[in-house]
């Protein structure tokens, strides 16, 4: 063994003994916040009932199903991850909620030291323990994410895999053996190499059974590698990169497709994009028409969310839906016939879509890049009080504040810590940007944000995966690089040695 792979050994023990303290009084404050959330709110979801009522089915009746209609039917309309842990815990624990919160409570505190160890990977040598112990401190403190330990969704689970991974992979961007040619690698180092970016696909592939759009992941990641590892020299390394991460990502979805191929009548590694069953008739024209304007969240619970289920009145959408007088009209004519007996048919769907294409010609601009960056700033600029019983609204400031002034500070203090959080990322990505891995959490987060960018509906929620990452850079605010070669402080940072 050299000098340097000892070394890199001994970086394991990020945190040494004299700052267990730190460990230990950061995750009971993070214990602390997230029973408070879970004693005093567990407030309920949408989306909530549908993997409750799929974890029950599952151990009951032994299907991955739901009844419709009072028949009992295997469906695919949600990935198995989420309810399969759901099913763990009812099995263990018997079927109360509380025990789904506690639970994902331990593991919530589990994706806090994570950020840390990620944190400390992309911090100089010298910084490394002071990263580690501020992204511990921040992420156990995080309202943001600790509040959806208190609520049966996918969040808690899928922000754990998705960090898990990140780490996997910012461990092997940041080891010096990347930038070696490929012929120097010994057969051990070789198998080494391939295990860990085998590793960080099959992480990849088990989030991708919380949440099908886990694979962005691997997508930054294949994107980081091909700029890295552009040169011809490099193209064998980056097959077999890409190649085993795939393999990895592979293997955990492999028998969810079988599953499907064998009692659906189809292969799908994938649920379908809007959860719907074989059949359903789904309104892709009336969602892109909503694309053309929809840039808030409450315009979901007035618009989308309420399709099939409640009148659409014309006065409930913003000015932002019409060009003209004369296109309020249209529309206010086309709600109508909906509202008449709430069916979206698909010859009104067809005329939706018209509308979409014909504001989308006449503002090209405006459909293809002002709405996603102003979808992007909602969902990242917000208080994020959507499992909260406040209002999120802070304007008028004078009216909100005389009509209740707990809803008004606490949406108000909420928005600043964002910003905070937000704020420190940005720092953290400066003061890191020499390491080899920043370039994938940056893309990381940008490839998700253009997706939901994209989505029927503009929620903040789904950007909750991404925030180990932006309290991990955050922390890296506080580790100021030493001037005497912070790059060669961080080619040790490896967990183990790759090769």
């Amino acid at each position: 063994m050299t000098s340097t792979e000892a070394d890199s050994i001994k970086t394991t023990l990020i945190f040494p003994p004299a700052s267990y303290k730190h460990l230990a009084a950061a995750l009971l404050a993070g214990l602390a916040l997230r029973l408070y959330f879970v004693f005093h709110f567990s407030p309920y979801a949408g989306d909530t009932k549908f993997y409750e009522e799929l974890a029950r089915n599952w151990l009951d009746h032994g299907t991955y199903g739901l009844f419709v209609h009072g028949q009992f039917i295997p469906v695919d309309m949600r990935m198995p991850g989420y309810p399969a842990f759901l099913a763990a815990i009812y099995a263990v624990f018997g079927r109360a909620n509380k025990a789904i919160m506690l639970v994902q409570v331990a593991v919530d505190l589990t994706t806090c030291i994570l950020a840390a160890l990620t944190a400390a990977r992309l911090a100089p040598a010298a910084k490394r323990n002071l990263a580690a112990t501020a992204a511990l401190w921040m992420a156990s403190l995080c309202p943001f994410t600790a509040n959806y330990s208190a609520v049966v969704l996918t969040e808690v689970l899928a922000t754990f895999l998705t960090i898990l991974a990140i780490f996997v992979f910012v461990c092997v961007l940041g080891h010096p053996s990347m930038d070696r040619p490929l012929g120097s690698f010994t057969r051990r180092s070789l198998l080494s190499a391939v295990g860990w970016f085998l590793l960080g696909g099959v992480v990849v592939g088990a989030g991708t059974l919380v949440r099908p759009e886990a694979p962005l992941l691997l997508i930054a990641m294949g994107m980081v590698l091909c700029v890295r590892w552009r040169r011809r020299p490099d193209w064998l390394k980056l097959a077999l990169a890409v190649s085993w991460m795939a393999v990895g990502l592979l293997l955990p979805l492999m028998p969810w497709a079988v599953r499907n191929a064998r009692t659906m009548g189809r292969i799908e590694f994938l649920a379908p994009r809007y959860a719907e069953t074989q059949g359903d008739f789904i309104p892709r024209g009336f969602y892109a028409w909503t694309r053309t304007w929809m840039v808030q969240f409450e315009d979901a619970y007035l618009v989308s969310w309420k399709l099939g289920k409640a009148p659409i009145p014309v006065e409930t959408l913003p000015v932002s839906a019409f060009d003209s007088a004369a296109e309020r009209v249209r529309v206010q004519a086309l709600l109508s016939r909906y509202n008449s007996d709430l069916k979206m048919t698909p010859t009104l769907d067809h005329e939706f879509a018209l509308l979409a294409r014909e504001r989308t010609a006449r503002h090209p601009m405006r459909t293809y890049l002002f709405i996603p960056i102003t979808r992007a700033w909602t969902i990242w600029f917000t208080p994020r009080i959507e499992l909260l019983p406040y209002s999120g609204k802070l304007w008028p400031p004078g009216e909100k504040w005389r009509d209740n002034r707990m809803d008004f500070g606490v949406t108000f203090g909420f928005g600043i810590l964002n910003c905070i959080y937000l704020g420190l990322a940005f720092m953290g990505a400066w003061r890191c940007r020499t390491h080899p891995a920043l370039a994938l959490l940056i893309t990381f987060v940008v490839v998700r944000t253009a997706l939901l960018t994209q989505l029927q509906t503009v929620e903040p929620r789904y950007v909750i995966v991404c925030f180990p990452v932006v309290l991990a850079l955050g922390a890296s605010a506080f580790a100021i690089p030493q001037r005497d070669g912070s790059a060669a402080s961080q080619s040790s940072l490896a967990l183990t040695p790759v090769a």
